[in-house]
């Protein structure tokens, strides 16, 4: 069962991985393509799940989840100041 569930996982995480890529590949503006970017941390978010699912908890179960805390804690950040640091790039041009 331990299996199921962490494929189940791995096949998700992989899954909107692969759609916020498309996202950002297909967008035509910056500001769009930034969407995909903060969908893609529950992708990582599932990896680091399944990780912790496969591994128990151990030192590796450990690091996956301190990785999956901080990319979901930090992205929305990272998103916020590149979307203010294309606004005002495009005030100071027009």
């Amino acid at each position: 069962m331990r299996d199921a569930v962490m494929w189940v996982l791995v096949g998700a995480g992989v899954a909107v991985q692969a759609f916020a890529c498309l996202g950002v590949l297909l967008m035509r503006d910056a500001l769009d393509r930034l969407h995909y970017v903060g969908a893609s941390a529950v992708g990582i978010a599932c990896v680091c799940a399944a990780v912790v699912v496969a591994e128990g908890p151990s030192l590796i179960g450990l690091k996956a989840m301190l990785t999956a805390a901080f990319l979901l804690v930090t992205g929305p950040v990272l998103a916020h100041v590149t979307a203010r640091a294309i606004h005002l790039h495009r005030e100071a041009r027009g």
